[in-house]
């Protein structure tokens, strides 16, 4: 039997799940010529004490690779590769910035609309420019698709600098069109500065009865500063009073000022705040909050949210993969008024 663990790797680092690394690995091993038609595989148990992970982790690899025919069992003698002829998907590295609720719909998204057409390899960097780097500079070679999420909190012209030297014919942006790129490549984005402007502008009825407009905009955020562009020309065009904020902890909530939050932290020091002066939410003070989620519509009767359409960016991103496309694609944004302003 062939050493299956110089072909079968596990990444801790990875967030793929690990059945479809197992999985993936496989279609690898087959497409590299490691693996052949008649090969025996190690039993389930075997195969999980090897790699260090639950026998329903491998069964579940085992049994993607008999949808395809690529694996068969015989009782009492195990699983052999009966066929080594397979449509290939297209590898793909997904790179992440971090993960979040809208994220989760993001990657859900992109991931059924690929479906089997697809091997993804997904990481999330945190931000992290040193650790971004290590991952391309180590696994660019081993994908047709590099599709990334460029933010960083700092270190952008460094990042700049190494998402430009990868293949253009590989390279997919999305959320985010960085400046200064060149070449033909696939990009699926945020147009910040004016989904912002646009979103408050839609609102800016229920706006007009409060005196000033604040954002939380926290210090070395990843955050693009094309929002805080959007959000300043609104308010001016519009005659509000603007205040650009980093923070709540020295704010004191006053009385006829809207806020709006980018981070979920934010928002929950903005309640709390709200309920310990006894000011009333959507009258006295207004929330906008960025980014829709399914708590958003229950938590104070309801709250104001601007939001990127996330799944019609999976789905978008995923179709640009699948149609080898180099367009560039603006996702729209969306206003949910509710009880919050």
């Amino acid at each position: 039997m062939k050493n299956y663990l110089k072909i079968i790797k596990i990444d801790e680092f990875s967030i793929t799940p690990k059945y479809l690394q197992i999985y993936n690995s496989v279609l690898r091993g087959i497409d590299d010529q490691l693996i052949e038609k008649g090969d025996i595989f190690p039993s389930i148990f075997d195969l999980s004490v090897a790699l260090e992970v639950s026998r329903n982790t491998i069964e579940r690899a085992y049994n993607e690779l008999k949808k395809i025919g690529l694996l068969s069992s015989i009782n009492g003698k195990g699983y052999f590769i009966s066929n080594i002829l397979f449509q290939k998907p297209v590898k793909i590295l997904l790179l992440f910035n971090k993960l979040s609720s809208h994220k989760k719909i993001i990657y859900d998204s992109f991931a059924e609309t690929l479906g089997s057409n697809a091997a993804i390899d997904f990481y999330i960097y945190n931000n992290d420019f040193n650790f971004f780097k290590k991952i391309l500079l180590e696994k660019v070679d081993q994908y047709s698709k590099l599709v990334i999420i460029p933010h960083f909190k700092e270190s952008e012209a460094d990042a700049l600098k190494i998402i430009n030297e990868l293949p253009k014919d590989k390279l997919i942006l999305m959320d985010k069109l960085i400046p200064g790129m060149c070449g033909s490549f696939g990009a699926v984005f945020e147009n910040f500065e004016l989904d912002i402007y646009s979103a408050l502008s839609q609102l800016s009825g229920k706006l007009s009865k409060y005196k000033t407009i604040k954002i939380i905009f926290p210090e070395n955020s990843y955050y693009s500063k094309q929002i805080l562009t959007g959000f300043e020309n609104f308010c001016v065009d519009y005659a509000f009073n603007h205040e650009t904020i980093s923070g709540l902890a020295e704010e004191q909530l006053q009385p006829g000022t809207v806020y709006i939050n980018l981070m979920e932290d934010d928002l929950v020091d903005l309640i709390e705040k709200s309920i310990a002066a006894n000011l009333i939410v959507g009258n006295d003070i207004g929330v906008i909050s960025y980014n829709e989620t399914p708590l958003k519509k229950i938590i104070l009767k309801g709250i104001t949210t601007i939001s990127t359409d996330f799944k019609m960016m999976g789905e978008k991103t995923a179709r640009m993969v699948l149609d080898n496309s180099k367009d560039h694609l603006a996702i729209p944004f969306h206003v949910t008024f509710r009880n919050s302003i």
